[in-house]
């Protein structure tokens, strides 16, 4: 026998032993050994181990070639973080290596924001004027493989960190389009794109202050702030956060207390994390003038906290499209091989108590695409804005 065969047999036999050892605690739990007892919480845990020993075991002896356990084992540890959430995932000890060595700054990217949706990496939103922007990739597009490799076998880390490199460096990825049977094949090349000046713009004789942040980081909040402090109280505001991300969502709870000025604006909790409340503060209030937010499915983080707390607190209109769904907090935990797991061990919720990882920002007043239209490869281009025009017609319905 090869010694590559040999280690796999050690491999499966090592696994095998570990959970038959537990298969054996479950059996002894269940006549009260240890305390446990049938019925108890540990008994579903034994039990789903028993299984998984029993899928091994028929997966070495009756697979069609004889299987390389250390990626059947792999493939197993990436479907039970996944299974979780999208951002629960497991490093392998190569991966968390070159995860921990990465630059933590200055380093380039093609300009998406990216997480997964249906088990492959998906496009949240796109930054305008990046490579990915010349490319015109779009919110929803699925990026298949990168550098030959399908997304659905790696995690939103690895994945992230596969599109980042120093400038001027390429990545291929195989991109698939709502509107396109076939996948294009894109070679990108890796540039540090600023962020795009915050848009400003007035409407209705100046009665409608519309701003369009692009990106909710500490500094874009500061030049929001001081746009509202200068058009003063009685001025009605359009908050455009569609295509919105930010890392940060502490920062999507200062863009909201500057239109409530008390209460609960939202919490933060897990089994074992400890319970965060966060409440308005006064100090922070800026105007209680009119105020609607535009979203869809780009709008990501701390964009759909700000949107959820106004929507919570009925405060303004919220419009346009379901927003992506992410607010949570992850740990990062080492394991004995050398690899980690990244868990989430906190989800924020609004101050109604909605997970916004779960089940995202509704608004209250849906406008946008059609599904139809969004696959349909014939649909003509959207000749306006139609949720644009919606939340300004709500605002000048609404007295200051």
């Amino acid at each position: 026998m090869c010694v590559y065969k040999f280690f796999q047999r050690v491999v499966f036999a090592l696994s095998f032993a570990i959970l038959s050892v537990l298969g054996l605690g479950f059996a002894m739990g269940e006549f009260g050994f240890f305390g446990v007892h049938a019925g108890g919480e540990q008994d579903g845990a034994y039990r789903q181990m028993r299984v998984y020993a029993e899928v091994l075991k028929k997966i070495q002896s009756d697979y069609v070639t004889d299987p390389n356990m250390n990626k059947v084992t792999t493939g197993a540890l990436h479907g039970l973080l996944e299974s979780l959430d999208t951002d629960s995932s497991y490093l392998s000890p190569t991966e968390y290596k070159i995860y921990k060595e990465r630059p933590l700054a200055g380093e380039a990217q093609i300009g998406v924001t990216v997480s997964k949706r249906y088990g492959y990496a998906t496009v949240v939103n796109v930054l305008p004027g990046s490579p990915a922007d010349k490319e015109k990739i779009a919110d929803g597009d699925v990026f298949e493989s990168i550098n030959g490799q399908s997304t659905r076998d790696l995690s939103v880390a690895v994945i992230r960190l596969m599109l980042e490199g120093k400038p001027g460096t390429t990545v291929e990825v195989s991109v698939v389009r709502p509107r396109k049977a076939d996948p294009d094949k894109i070679t990108f090349t890796r540039a540090v794109t600023p962020l795009p000046p915050m848009v400003i713009q007035n409407y209705e004789a100046s009665t409608i202050l519309y701003l369009k942040p692009g990106e909710l980081t500490a500094q874009r909040v500061d030049e929001i702030a001081a746009q509202l402090k200068s058009a003063g109280p009685d001025r009605k505001v359009l908050l455009d956060l569609r295509d919105c991300s930010g890392p940060d969502e502490k920062q999507g709870l200062r863009l909201a207390n500057f239109f409530i000025k008390q209460g609960t604006l939202a919490t933060l909790q897990g089994q074992r994390f400890p319970a965060q409340t966060f409440t308005a503060d006064p100090a922070q209030f800026i105007t209680s003038a009119p105020v609607s937010m535009l979203v869809n499915s780009g709008t990501y983080g701390a964009a759909e906290l700000a949107a959820a707390d106004i929507e919570d607190a009925k405060r303004g209109d919220v419009v346009g499209e379901r927003t992506f769904g992410e607010g949570s907090v992850q740990k990062t935990l080492d394991l004995p091989d050398g690899g980690a797991i990244m868990l989430t061990i906190a989800k924020y919720e609004s101050a109604s108590g909605k997970k916004i990882q779960d089940v995202a920002v509704i608004p209250t007043v849906a406008a946008g695409p059609s599904l139809d239209d969004l696959f349909d490869e014939n649909a003509p281009p959207a000749k306006s804005d139609t949720a644009l025009a919606k939340a300004l017609d709500l605002l000048k319905a609404r007295k200051g």
